[in-house]
């Protein structure tokens, strides 16, 4: 088997965040901070947890390291709308197998885009004939105040 770019990927850091800043990029920027990965280069990735995975508290690379992640966001300036991301963890029974990660971003409620999240978790792994162990959801939510970013995101590291 090839040796991975980043080595084996061990664990996943589960965050997220808002932001508001005077441009729609320094609300993003706001949020990335906020949710704890806005001092790395983060590699937009798709959706899989790797085998054997520890769920972690914080990152403990070096900043300004690569940082895979499979993340959602949304923005607007749109004051007064409510705006939501969410980000789904489903990690199966067998942990020697793959898990998922699912992302929904948009104008809906915190409740409604935990559950979307959810439900989308549990299909992906329906459809991967994977027993669930256990789904972990992480949410932001805001009221939009001039350019307002939320964000969610699964760090595999």
């Amino acid at each position: 088997m090839m040796s991975h770019l980043f080595g084996e990927l061990k664990r996943i850091y589960i965050c997220s965040g808002v932001g508001r800043g005077k441009t729609y990029l320094n609300a993003f920027d706001n949020a990335l901070i906020s949710a704890g990965v806005g001092n790395y280069n983060l590699l937009k990735v798709s959706s899989i947890v790797p085998p054997n995975i520890e769920i972690v508290n914080s990152i403990n690379l070096k900043p300004g390291s690569l940082l895979p992640i499979a993340y959602g966001y949304f923005i607007s300036e749109k004051d007064g709308e409510i705006i939501s991301s969410a980000v789904s963890v489903a990690i199966p029974k067998n942990r020697s197998n793959i898990g998922v990660i699912m992302e929904v971003s948009g104008y809906y409620s915190e409740e409604e885009i935990r559950r979307i999240a959810y439900d989308m978790a549990i299909e992906a792994m329906e459809k991967r004939n994977l027993e669930i162990d256990f789904i972990e959801v992480k949410t932001s939510s805001a009221i939009v105040k001039g350019p307002t970013c939320v964000f969610s995101g699964v760090a595999i590291f």
